[in-house]
């Protein structure tokens, strides 16, 4: 029979090492310079590490500016303590501008309409409220045009009580060295910058995790940086290798159990469709984690996890809430022994960025998968 320890609420635990968090904070710190001001990236539930604690973890190593996708999560980061600068980086709805000023949130401004609520709401509140402009200079995502801003400039005065202090813009290669495309989009920026200089100083911001670590002439004021402070690097290891600096600490570790071990005969298909059919006599040791879970069925097949500190692999198709792992070669597994699918077992490790090779994705996505799906826990 399986006793899990009394405070798990759950086969699957992922966990988060608060070290590892503060200790990457000040190695990237280090790197960009003491000069210039990092905004760690929390969105999205923290890329799976949980939104609040990690900001709590982040605001110790001395951060004392945030990121965030929606206004929800700024209100939610206020409402918890969370102290310093909170920048809300895709707009707001309509009716949702008064929380700006309820909650002390910076705007990041890449159209007219919200510009016009925000100053409707700065003038009933008979406030000034600082933004960040939002420029395209190549991303062909959020923002107005490098074409666009000499207009933007022209009718700024149109919208009474709001103050521009800061423009920003994003990078879509930085994580390619190789890549002429990321200075030649930074002199665009910079160009931009320069107009608005002629008016008003700004902050100015464009540079994330790959640009600090890569193209360090970018970060200008202030770096958003996000997947470095979770200890990975965008163009994974060789990413590693480019930085020519002691490694980043991974923060997010994934673990599951053994529910039943089996052994079956040959040719027998395992899971559904038997994508897998045994050629020998086969130990398996059942897993209570799917895809469900954040452990895709694209990893069928593929994935590796480790037990007793070796490497088994998944066989068959994954499951919503199991899947199988051939142990045929690892002696003395017993049902209820830990099981590790993201992290360190041993002497072996699986990092985020070998399970996102084997999905055909980016570490950024495993880390939200298993992150936002599984309960957690902080050390």
């Amino acid at each position: 029979m399986i006793h899990p320890h009394p405070s798990s609420r759950s086969f699957n635990q992922v966990c988060i090492d608060s070290s590892a968090l503060h200790e990457n904070f000040s190695k990237m710190q280090q790197r960009v310079g003491r000069d210039i001001r990092i905004m760690a990236m929390v969105k999205a539930d923290a890329y799976g590490h949980g939104m609040v604690q990690t900001a709590v973890r982040f605001a110790e190593a001395g951060c004392d500016c945030f990121g965030v996708a929606e206004i929800e999560e700024g209100v939610e980061l206020r409402r918890t303590g969370i102290q310093g600068q909170i920048f809300v980086l895709l707009g707001f709805q309509p009716s949702q501008e008064q929380l700006f000023f309820d909650y002390d949130l910076t705007p990041v401004i890449f159209d007219y309409q919200a510009m016009d609520l925000l100053s409707q709401a700065a003038v009933r509140n008979g406030k000034e409220m600082d933004f960040h402009l939002k420029v395209d200079c190549g991303m062909g995502r959020l923002g107005f045009r490098p074409s666009e801003v000499h207009e933007f400039f022209a009718r700024l005065e149109d919208f009474p009580k709001l103050s521009l202090v800061g423009i920003m813009s994003h990078f879509p290669m930085a994580d390619d060295t190789e890549s002429t495309q990321t200075m030649a989009m930074f002199q665009h920026y910079k160009k931009v910058c320069m107009q608005s200089s002629q008016q008003t100083p700004v902050i100015c911001h464009i540079a994330n995790s790959g640009a600090a670590l890569y193209f360090p002439k970018t970060c200008c004021d202030m770096v958003r940086l996000g997947i470095s402070l979770y200890g990975y690097y965008p163009d994974g290891a060789e990413g590693t290798q480019l930085a020519r600096e002691k490694k980043l600490v991974p923060a997010m570790s994934f673990t599951t159990q053994v529910v039943q071990i089996k052994t079956v005969p040959t040719s027998t298909g395992i899971s559904y469709g038997h994508t897998f059919v045994t050629e020998k006599e086969t130990k398996l040791a059942v897993l209570p984690v799917g895809y469900a879970d954040g452990f895709l069925r694209s990893l069928s097949n593929r994935a590796q996890v480790l037990i007793k500190g070796q490497r088994a692999r998944i066989i068959g198709r994954i499951c919503m809430n199991l899947c199988m792992a051939d142990i045929s070669e690892i002696s003395g597994v017993e049902t209820g022994d830990p099981v590790v699918i993201l992290g360190s077992q041993g002497a072996e490790t699986i990092t985020a960025d070998e399970i996102a090779e084997w999905m055909g994705t980016i570490s950024y996505e495993v880390l939200c998968l298993f992150g936002n799906n599984n309960d957690r826990n902080y050390t």
